[in-house]
C-alpha cells in the first residue's frame, strides 16, 4: 500500500472512531484548531457546515419567454393578427446554488441553473444580492464559471482531488434546495465514476445518498475536512424529491475549467 493511501485510511479510521467513541459515551479527540488541520467531527459535521457555509451562495437566474400560447398554432395565428405586442414575453427566474472557489469573487455552479439566463443574481451567505457575470460555461460537464465584480476577500472553499474518494466516504451536500434557504445534509459516497441514465455528460459522476433536491444544483458537495469533492447536479427521482440517488461533478473536472478559463486562483 502507498503511503498515502496509508495516511488517507488512519485519517479516515481517526474520523470513524471519533464517532464510535462518542456514541459509546467515551471521550473522543478533539479537532485541532490549527489552522490548516483537517476537521474530524466528533458528535457533529458542525464544524465542516461552519467552514464550508459562508461560501455557499443562492443563484437567481431570470430568462425572458415567448408567450407558450404562440406554441400553439391556432393562437398563433389569431394572436400574429393583432399585430406585434399582443402577447409580450414573460418573465422566468429559476433558483440554484453556487460555491465560491476564489476569495476575488469567482463561483462555480451548474451551467444548466444559468443556462440562456438575461441575468444573474448571487446572494452571499451574508445576504448581499451581487449581479454576476457568465464568463465560461461547458455544457457537456454541466458546469459554468460566474464572476462577482466589486467584491473581494469572500470566504472561499479548497478543492481536493476528487480521484481519491472511495465508496462509503462521508460527504456533506449544501445548498438552497426548493428557495427554502442554505441548508445540509448528510451522507457517503456510494459509488464514483457513474454514467447516469439520461445525462449525457463526458464526465463521470460521483453518487450519493446526501438528499439532493430541486434548487440545490450547483452547489458543493465536500468531504469532512471541508473540501470540495464536486458540485451537485442531478437525481434520479419518482416524485421530484431526493429517493437518496443524487450525482455530482468531480472537483478535478471543476479544476481543469478554472485552468482553462484562464487561470483563475484555487485555494
Amino acid at each position: 500500500m502507498a503511503a498515502g493511501g496509508a495516511h488517507r485510511r488512519g485519517a479516515r479510521f481517526a474520523a470513524v472512531l471519533g464517532l464510535a467513541l462518542t456514541a459509546c459515551g467515551a471521550p473522543a479527540p478533539a479537532p485541532d484548531a490549527g489552522g490548516g488541520s483537517p476537521v474530524v467531527p466528533t458528535r457533529s459535521f458542525a464544524p465542516v457546515v461552519e467552514r464550508v457555509s459562508p461560501a455557499v451562495v443562492a443563484i437567481a437566474a431570470e430568462r425572458t419567454r415567448r408567450s407558450p400560447l404562440l406554441e400553439d398554432p391556432l393562437f398563433r395565428r389569431f394572436l400574429e393578427r393583432m399585430g406585434p405586442g399582443a402577447v409580450p414575453p414573460e418573465r422566468q427566474t429559476s433558483l440554484g446554488s453556487g460555491v465560491v472557489v476564489d476569495p476575488g469573487g469567482v463561483v462555480v455552479t451548474n451551467h444548466h441553473v444559468v443556462a440562456d439566463a438575461d441575468a444573474i443574481a448571487v446572494v452571499l451567505s451574508d445576504a448581499r444580492a451581487v449581479e454576476a457575470r457568465l464568463v465560461h460555461v461547458d455544457p457537456a460537464t454541466d458546469l459554468a464559471l460566474l464572476r462577482l465584480d466589486g467584491v473581494a476577500d469572500l470566504s472561499a472553499v479548497a478543492l481536493a482531488d476528487s480521484d481519491d474518494l472511495e465508496p462509503g466516504d462521508f460527504v456533506l451536500a449544501l445548498g438552497n434546495p426548493f428557495g427554502v434557504g442554505q441548508s445540509v445534509s448528510s451522507g457517503i459516497v456510494s459509488a464514483v465514476d457513474r454514467r447516469a441514465r439520461g445525462l449525457d455528460l463526458e464526465v463521470p459522476l460521483i453518487q450519493t445518498d446526501a438528499a439532493i433536491n430541486p434548487g440545490n444544483s450547483g452547489g458543493p458537495l465536500v468531504d469532512v475536512d471541508g473540501r470540495l469533492v464536486g458540485i451537485n447536479t442531478a437525481i434520479l427521482t419518482r416524485s421530484g424529491g431526493s429517493v437518496g440517488v443524487g450525482f455530482a461533478i468531480p472537483a478535478n473536472a471543476v479544476r481543469a475549467h478554472l485552468e482553462s478559463a484562464g487561470g483563475e486562483s484555487v485555494r
